[in-house]
């Protein structure tokens, strides 16, 4: 392979993405459910690629591209860092650590209960699936095609070659599960009156279905934190970000598994490497001329490529050989996320409890744009605090690094039971700990309040 044919992969990529964001701002059906362009333009190149029609060159190597990616993304995350908020008040407290004890509870649901399903039934039935089928799917539908991609890659350097096709088929499930799914909760919630802050779906801003934002409405992308005159801001920002991508990627082949541990994800090593330099570089000057914004972005344009990758480059024969096993775990995403809602979402979360449900469904389908959509269709304004009580803590964050990063090896050695396990007692004590808390609420939900409306 030479560069030029990665040169063209991105070119027919590149091709593809624009004609799906044509295609979602003219086509009412694609901005009716919000289809993604980019997962428009993946079955597009899907279709156009080797496996069906044969009519684009893409090269061998389209595979692999979202293993690159994904570090890309990790490497973000860590250098963009966090903060954490002080809560005003008693209640407002309440609220945070209750929607926070929420979050995790539906988290370990996507793990014990695909988990469970595999080692009792799937492998009953298929002896020679692997084990590591079932966090795949919590990879997908929690995670999205970023994760699924990390996961398999990860699958795969311990000898399971299918699993990366395996995660994007359920990341690219779970996100028509959430677009879908998160549509008609919407419409049923609407009808119940469980809304506060909408009270018909049709009112809906015209750049959530286009994706088409008029001008009046745009804001900037970022600030330009480096004069031009000595370096573009944009390569700044992102030479920072493959200089410690590389940089953790070099570590890990070249010392990390060669002389300490091998197996350990290069995305993991990634993320701790950025976060260092977050931790080291965070309250100095140059930090300063970080703009989180522009690395936001620069996220964001990797992960639609990675969507589009994931998508145009699942191996159908992979999909038809695992088609019963895929199709089992599928219905038991969908019922997870189901639970997220109902009953889950009013029983953890007292006020506003819908808005702050169908944000965690959607994130919990694939990633947080879907659940961002969700929220801005129900809370234009972001009365509800959904936004902020989701960036109050990091502790999910790094509890899913942890995950993504150990679970894939206890799995391939056979330790099922431990993951089901381990889920299932963090489930039983952080429910345990929302009652003795009393934050397991029983009051009507004709009763609930509305941030923004009737909240004092």
């Amino acid at each position: 392979m030479s560069v030029y044919d990665l040169f063209l992969d991105f070119a027919f990529a590149s091709i593809f993405i624009l004609v799906g964001q044509f295609l979602r701002a003219k086509i009412t059906f694609f901005q009716r459910f919000f289809i993604p362009a980019s997962m428009i333009a993946g079955f597009l190149g899907l279709i156009c690629g080797k496996q069906i029609l044969n009519v684009i060159p893409f090269s061998g190597a389209i595979g692999s591209y979202a293993g690159v990616l994904i570090i890309m993304i990790f490497t973000v995350v860590g250098v963009n860092g966090f903060s954490i908020n002080k809560a005003n008040g008693k209640q407002e407290a309440n609220r945070i650590v209750g929607f926070q004890l929420y979050r995790l509870i539906v988290f370990f649901i996507q793990f014990f209960i695909p988990v469970t399903i595999t080692v009792t039934v799937i492998r009953k039935f298929f002896p020679n699936v692997n084990e590591g089928i079932g966090i795949l799917l919590a990879a997908g539908f929690s995670g999205g095609h970023g994760t699924a991609a990390a996961v398999g890659n990860t699958f795969n350097t311990l000898g399971w070659a299918e699993a990366t096709d395996l995660g994007m088929t359920f990341a690219t499930v779970g996100i028509l599960v959430g677009i879908f799914g998160g549509l008609i909760f919407i419409k049923w919630a609407t009808k119940k009156g469980y809304t506060g802050y909408i009270k018909d779906f049709k009112y809906i801003s015209g750049e959530l279905k286009t994706g088409l934002i008029p001008s009046e409405n745009r804001e900037a992308i970022g600030a330009e934190t480096i004069s031009p005159v000595s370096l573009d801001t944009l390569c700044f920002h992102l030479s920072m970000i493959l200089m410690i991508a590389g940089f953790g990627y070099f570590l890990n082949k070249n010392i990390l598994s060669v002389y300490v541990l091998s197996g350990i994800p290069d995305f993991t090593v990634a993320y701790i490497f950025a976060m260092l330099f977050f931790f080291v570089f965070g309250k100095t000057a140059v930090y300063k001329y970080v703009d989180t914004g522009i690395n936001d972005k620069i996220s964001g344009t990797c992960t639609d490529y990675l969507v589009f990758f994931g998508i145009a480059s699942i191996n159908l024969t992979v999909i038809v050989e695992y088609a019963v096993p895929l199709a089992i775990l599928c219905a038991a995403g969908i019922i997870c996320v189901i639970l997220t809602v109902m009953p889950l979402g009013h029983i953890f979360v007292k006020d506003s409890w819908f808005e702050h449900a169908i944000f965690c469904f959607g994130y919990l389908t694939g990633v947080f744009a879907i659940g961002f959509v969700l929220l801005r269709i129900v809370d234009p304004e972001n009365r509800s605090k959904t936004l902020e009580d989701s960036a109050m803590t990091p502790l999910s964050g790094f509890l899913e690094i942890a995950y993504w990063s150990s679970f894939p090896a206890l799995l391939a050695a056979g330790k099922g039971w431990w993951i089901v396990g381990i889920n299932l007692a963090a489930f039983i004590a952080l429910c345990v700990a929302a009652k003795v808390l009393g934050m397991w609420h029983k009051e009507p939900l004709a009763e609930r309040r509305f941030y923004g409306i009737d909240a004092d």
